[in-house]
């Protein structure tokens, strides 16, 4: 059968092969890119095209890559009664009694977004006494709107074994185990891949806990049936369980095709510095809270284990993607990242990363880059809070020093570090806009500027979001770049990205995604 050819022509093509985009055109031939070149070059293409589209000043560019999602934390956030039109504890108990007689399957009844002014002073108590009153022994958990805390039975909470006071993604393993194997859960990632095409994404890096608890199958189902449009590197999170090199090797023989592929381990190695939870160099300041004052971390890694786990993995051959906050985190990952097996020109034999790198000492950023190192940044991750909130946060937990060092994508790219870009997702959906907006104008939601000498270029971040993703999924022979013979995965944004001031990024759309060849999202 003859394949169909597409003939993309723009005046800002950016192929993520050089710093700056140029008039030109992509023809595409089936799920491959047949030729790249300058408008010049076009016409011969557009005679032979069933299709050519003029999509004037908008930026074509590379599928976008988010290396860091989960689709269990999205899942939560969607399963279940929707709590969102409740206005008192009695709503809320009757949304999820309808929605568990709708779901016998279910060992729990489950909602999200509850409206937050039922958490708030005596509302809190009033729920959970109607949950208990409502459920008794069957467990019953409703979840905040930014997932971030819920409401509870002592049921949900004995068979979980998490709280509304503890309530992070790694707590809620064994609720995620059962949510998985719902019959919904299918469907819901299908509206999942959708929301990702949409924001200009082909592919992910998605985390997933011990096994994935029988989801991975479905995965492969869904691949089997033609039925993905988001090209996923699964990695397993030991949560439940330890390290489990057993089902890695099964995983990595069953999935290896085009759009299911088993990528290697994550790892927690510290968390975030307000809490006193990330690892630092040097002590907190006298100021801090939360009981970090004259201490490095409140809670100390698991070292012995996590040197266990990340050597045994190398061993055979798996990846580690370790995410770290403090620089006294970072520093101990370099290091045991440059004590394990190299290539003959020094680099690391496996593409071990690491993620988030929220505070860093340069010099780790040179060691690391001279290794091979990846960096998996979360651009975006300024959106989150105001400036100044966050930022007085920092300086009374860290100090002016080493509050400096902190997001700093600048060290990573002059360093040689592969940077490349994740969400956190759910904590945030991909946007370029919102990328460019904080990653390269340093600014924060409010729109005030931090740390600027710290930001990178735009070319940068694009190469980061396609060409850097494509390194760290271990795929850059087949994506990641708009070149001849790789696989037609395209996003179109509607406007000159390199002519903007990041300031005006935000407004940026995407207006066309293809996957493999196909359209598969456009406005």
């Amino acid at each position: 059968m003859r394949k169909r050819k597409l003939v993309l022509l723009s005046r800002c093509v950016f192929t993520g092969t050089q710093e700056q985009p140029f008039n030109g055109f992509v023809s595409l031939c089936g799920n491959l890119i047949e030729a790249v070149g300058p408008a010049a070059e076009a016409p011969s293409f557009i005679a032979a095209a069933d299709e050519t589209r003029d999509l004037g000043n908008c930026t074509l560019m590379p599928g976008l890559i988010d290396v860091h999602t989960f689709f269990s934390g999205w899942l939560l956030r969607r399963l279940g009664a929707d709590c969102a039109p409740a206005t008192d504890a009695e709503q809320i108990i009757q949304s999820l009694k309808c929605w568990a007689a709708d779901h016998e399957r279910s060992m729990a009844a489950i909602g999200h977004d509850l409206p937050n002014d039922l958490l708030q002073g005596d509302g809190r108590t009033t729920l959970e006494t109607a949950l208990e009153e409502g459920f008794g022994d069957k467990p019953a958990v409703v979840f905040a709107s930014n997932g971030t805390t819920c409401a509870m039975n002592a049921a949900a909470v004995s068979r979980y074994g998490f709280s509304p006071e503890c309530c992070y993604s790694e707590k809620l393993w064994r609720l995620i185990a059962e949510c998985l194997a719902l019959p919904e859960a299918g469907s819901v990632y299908s509206k999942y891949m959708r929301m990702l095409n949409a924001r200009g994404v082909t592919s992910i890096k998605e985390m997933s806990f011990d096994d994935y608890y029988g989801f991975a199958t479905e995965m492969k189902k869904k691949e089997d049936d033609d039925d993905l449009s988001i090209r996923v590197s699964m990695m397993s999170q030991p949560v439940g369980r330890g390290l489990d090199l057993a089902y890695a090797r099964d995983a990595q023989q069953r999935f290896s095709g085009s759009f299911v592929r088993f990528s290697g381990f994550n790892r927690m190695i510290d968390r975030g510095v307000a809490a006193g939870l990330a690892e630092m160099i040097q002590p907190y300041e006298k100021s801090a809270v939360a009981g970090a004052a004259g201490r490095t971390v409140i809670e100390n890694p698991d070292w012995p284990l996590i040197e266990q786990e990340v050597r045994a993995g190398d061993a055979e051959g798996f990846r580690f993607s370790l995410h770290c906050q403090g620089d006294g985190a970072v520093r101990h990952t370099v290091g045991l990242l440059d004590s394990l097996t190299k290539n003959s020109a020094g680099r690391l034999r496996c593409r071990h990363a690491i993620t988030d790198l929220e505070n860093t000492d340069p010099r780790d950023l040179v060691r690391f880059g001279r290794m091979g190192g990846i960096c998996e940044v979360y651009p975006q991750i300024f959106m989150l809070d105001p400036r100044e909130e966050c930022v007085a946060m920092m300086r009374r937990q860290i100090g002016e020093q080493r509050l400096r060092r902190s997001w700093n994508r600048r060290a990573m790219f002059d360093s040689g570090c592969v940077v490349c870009c994740g969400t956190d997702l759910p904590l945030l959906l991909p946007d370029i806009g919102d990328s460019i907006y904080c990653a390269c104008g340093g600014r924060f939601a409010d729109g005030r500027s931090f740390n600027s000498q710290n930001t990178c270029s735009i070319s940068e971040l694009l190469g980061a979001w396609t060409a850097g993703g494509a390194y760290d999924l271990e795929r850059e022979h087949d994506i990641g770049t708009l070149e001849s013979g790789k696989l037609a995965d395209i996003c179109v944004l509607d406007r000159n990205l390199f002519a903007l001031d990041s300031t005006a990024a935000r407004e940026a759309r995407i207006v066309l995604t293809i996957s493999d060849g196909r359209i598969v999202y456009e406005s």
